[in-house]
This record gives C-alpha cells, sequence and structure tokens, in this order.
C-alpha cells in the first residue's frame, strides 16, 4: 500500500508550528508496511488543497491528512475531501451530543458553528474523539481511502493509536523493520563508493544519510513480521560490515559515546580527556551517558597555553617555538592528562575551530588529535575545511572518541601516526 501524508494549516505553513504530526504518522505508518512516498503541507485554501488531493489520489491508495477539522471558516478539510472522493458529509446526532455534553462541562453554550464538526461521511465513516471535539474520519472510493485526523497532537495520537490504527492493520499483512548502522572516521563519498552496490537492493533496501562527524546506513526489510524482518536487516547488515569493517562502529540509538562508554566498561578501562578547540565537547559527551563515572574522572579544558602547561605540563619551549597547534604539542597533552589522571587511555585535541585566527600554514579547521594508551602514543592531522566552528569542533570531538573506542579495542587507528620510541623520548623529555 502506497500512502502520502497531508498536513493542512497556513500556521504550518508559516513556520508558527512545528509539524510533528508528519513525523508521528510516518513512522506509525512504516510500522504497519505502509510505504509513505509523499508528504505534504498545504495551507488553509480550498482550491489548492482540491488540487493536491485529486493528484494524490492517482498516485496512492492511502492518504492521510492531519488538521482543518475544526469549527470555522476556514477549517475546509473535511468538506473537500468529501467532494473528491464523491461522498456527502451528514450530521451525527451522537457526536453533537458529545459537543453540546463538552461545553456545558466547562460552563459553556457551544457556538452554532461548532455543529459542523458533528457533520461525518454519509459512505464512509468516523472515529470518536476522546480528548477534543472533532472527531475523526475517513472516506472510501474503489481502491483509494483517506483517513482524516484533527490537528493537534494531543488528539491526534491517541485517536491514531486506539482507534486509527487497529483499522487500517485490519488485514495488513506485512511490517517495516529498520536498522540503521552508525559510521565515522570516512566520509559519505568514500563509503558509497565501497559499499554502493548494495544500495541497489529491493528488499531489504539500504540508504545512507550524511550527518555532522558521521555517516549512517539505514536498512530497511518489508516482512510477514518483526521478527522475520529483524533476521533479514541483520543479515544484509552483515554484508555491509564485511566490507567497511570497524568504522561501522554502533547501531540505531547507540551513538559515539554511548559505545565507548561501553566498551570501557566492559573492558574495565577509564579514559580522560584534555581538550583545547573543542572547549570541554569530547568530556560533556562523554558525561552525559548514564554510568560514565565509572570510567571517566578527568576531563581537562586547556584553552590558554598557560593551562597547557600548569596542568598538563606541555612544555613551554614545545609552545613557542611549534605552537599550540601541533602535533608536538596533542602528543604531550595527552601524555600529560594520562601521568595526571592515572587512567588507561587519554585523547587530547587542540586545532583552529574559527571562524577567524586561521593563516596560510594553519588554517582554520586544522585540528590535531591526540590518543595515549601506555607508552602507545598517536597523533591524527585533521583538516576539517574552513566549515562553521560547531561542525569542526564535533568532527574534532568525534574523530577522539573514536580513537578512545579504538584503542580500548586493539584496533587500528586510521589517519593516526604512531609515535615512534625516539619521538615518545623527546616528548617526555620536554615535559621535564
Amino acid at each position: 500500500m502506497k500512502a502520502e501524508i497531508i498536513c493542512v494549516g497556513t500556521e504550518l505553513l508559516l513556520g508558527d508550528i512545528l509539524n510533528t504530526n508528519a513525523q508521528f504518522l510516518a513512522k506509525e505508518l512504516a510500522a504497519l508496511g505502509i510505504t509513505v512516498h509523499h508528504q505534504w503541507v498545504v495551507g488553509d485554501n480550498e482550491g489548492r488543497l482540491a488540487q493536491l488531493v485529486g493528484e494524490a489520489m492517482e498516485r496512492s491508495d492511502l492518504l492521510v491528512f492531519s488538521g482543518g477539522l475544526g469549527p470555522t471558516a476556514d477549517d475546509l478539510t473535511k468538506e473537500t475531501v468529501a467532494r473528491c472522493f464523491d461522498d456527502t458529509l451528514q450530521l451525527e446526532p451522537s457526536i453533537l451530543e458529545a459537543i453540546q455534553a463538552y461545553f456545558a462541562a466547562t460552563g459553556r453554550h457551544m457556538p452554532p458553528h461548532n455543529e459542523k464538526q458533528a457533520m461525518v461521511p454519509q459512505k464512509g465513516g468516523w472515529f470518536e474523539n476522546h480528548n477534543g471535539t472533532a472527531p475523526a474520519v475517513w472516506f472510501q472510493k474503489d481502491t483509494k481511502r483517506a483517513v482524516l485526523l484533527p490537528g493537534p497532537p494531543s488528539e491526534l495520537k491517541p485517536l491514531w493509536t486506539e482507534q486509527v490504527r487497529p483499522f487500517l492493520s485490519d488485514g495488513q499483512q506485512r511490517v517495516l523493520h529498520s536498522l540503521t548502522l552508525r559510521i565515522t572516521g570516512i566520509g559519505e563519498s568514500h563509503v558509497e563508493e565501497k559499499v554502493g552496490h548494495l544500495f541497489e537492493n529491493e528488499n531489504p533496501t539500504a540508504a545512507i544519510y550524511a550527518k555532522t562527524g558521521e555517516v549512517q546506513i539505514r536498512i530497511t526489510a518489508r516482512a510477514a513480521s518483526h521478527e522475520e524482518g529483524e533476521r533479514a536487516c541483520r543479515a544484509y547488515a552483515e554484508k555491509f560490515r564485511a566490507i567497511l569493517g570497524d568504522v561501522i562502529y554502533g547501531e540505531d540509538a547507540s551513538d559515539l559515546e554511548h559505545t565507548l562508554v561501553q566498551t570501557l566498561t566492559e573492558k574495565g578501562l577509564t579514559v580522560a580527556t584534555a581538550e583545547s578547540c573543542t572547549g570541554g565537547l569530547v568530556s560533556q559527551r562523554i558525561t552525559q551517558v548514564p554510568g560514565s563515572s565509572e570510567v571517566f574522572g578527568f576531563g581537562f579544558c586547556t584553552y590558554a597555553n598557560e593551562a597547557k602547561h600548569k596542568l598538563l605540563g606541555v612544555s613551554e619551549a614545545t609552545l613557542a617555538t611549534v605552537g599550540a597547534v601541533s602535533w608536538q604539542t596533542a602528543a604531550q597533552m595527552a601524555l600529560g592528562v594520562a601521568r595526571v589522571s592515572g587512567a588507561d587511555i587519554a585523547v587530547s585535541l587542540t586545532g583552529i575551530a574559527g571562524p577567524g585566527g586561521g593563516t596560510d600554514e594553519k588554517p582554520v579547521g586544522l585540528v590535531y588529535v591526540g590518543a595515549a594508551r601506555g607508552d602507545e602514543v598517536y597523533v591524527a592531522k585533521l583538516l576539517l575545511g574552513n566549515r562553521d566552528r560547531q561542525s569542526i569542533r564535533i568532527s574534532a570531538a568525534n574523530r577522539a572518541l573514536d580513537y578512545a573506542r579504538r584503542l580500548a579495542l586493539g584496533l587500528p587507528m586510521p589517519g593516526a601516526d604512531k609515535l615512534s620510541a625516539e619521538e615518545l623520548a623527546q616528548q617526555k623529555q620536554a615535559m621535564r
């Protein structure tokens, strides 16, 4: 079954109200195995609404509406859809009585124009609204069906859950099940280059999404049950894992910081952070995870050179010669926070987040990430480009979190150079 979601209301077009109904309905329809091909927002205009309904009826089997069922003159959804479905509206006494009782219970007299809310399809049907005055209604014409829901989410959601969803699921034999693979350390174009052929499958399907600092692959299977769908999704996910390997750090809601805390907990390890350009973002993300106190005890925000020297022991000579934004400083920051905290793993960040402050030699977006576990010390040079400040900080923080995860698991450190024994000795000597 193909569906379209149509949200009605000029206030939505103007941005005065956040359209959460479309997101809710899309997820609910997907759970029923109903594929949403289009979502629309249309103002309170009879002509434009009628045109959209006519076009949608040619494309899709089910139209789900929200909004435009109120008592005022600009609430035209029900009347317009009725004409498009060759139906007529008639007064339903029980609904009218319920509306009158609603007003009476609040000590008010029902205005005459509220009577229009008691009008229901002659050929279709209606659902009683226990949280408002406007009932939901449905229309049927041949194989085409429309369901009209009130706009307020406090009315729409319970109506859907209690009555509309069971109505639509009657006879539905298919469901959609999805899982999302989360990837960091490699860009969208490189992911697509490696696994692009896997996006051509029909069932399960796969789609790629770029997020700040990571890439996501959403796998969706149509199946007879959620259990069958889950098996199909996981089997297809293994094809991606076989190619992409450990750049896939988790699934679904398990973001990078949750994955790191879980990994450290399972391994019995601790982590500490030293941050400059990210201003404590890494430690903030770690500590928002429940249970992080078991694996995280020290987070230093050493923005000034003086703080890097006094708190972490970064060499004044290093800061004076090669500067704060250098691989040497990143290495010393990681060594310093590891020494002060006693943590098993330490990560550091220093760079230029912009928008100003860059030079030809050290442009905006240049970030050095240090990572240490014992005498294994790595430094990565990131060139994140002249993007907005927050994007640079998020991408840099992601790399630090991923390097901590990799050190905990003993995985390779892509993009990072391991300090040689001689280089490590030099940096330790500089810090004395």
